[in-house]
């Protein structure tokens, strides 16, 4: 079985949660030893889920929210003109 790039995509969280089958658990592997955008779409995953997993918490700088809802606003004004 030959997988492409949105198949194993659509398998990464079957595959890190090991709940697919043994052909298909084998073609997700031969596609990632191969293919570095799967394997950095695996990584990316892998980082998301530890990070939501940790229950620290950091501080913002200063001003930091302020700026993000200036550029949001921004950019949703700019998107409300086009």
């Amino acid at each position: 079985m030959k997988l492409e790039c949105k198949h194993v995509w659509d398998h990464i969280s079957g595959y890190l949660d090991k709940q697919l089958d043994a052909e298909l658990l084998l073609a997700v592997e031969r596609h990632l030893e191969s293919c570095e955008v799967c394997s950095a779409v695996l990584d990316s995953t892998r980082n998301i889920l530890v990070l939501t997993a940790d229950d620290r918490t950091y501080e913002l700088p200063v001003g930091y929210s302020e700026r993000l809802h200036q550029r949001l606003t921004a950019i949703i004004e700019r998107e409300g003109t086009d």
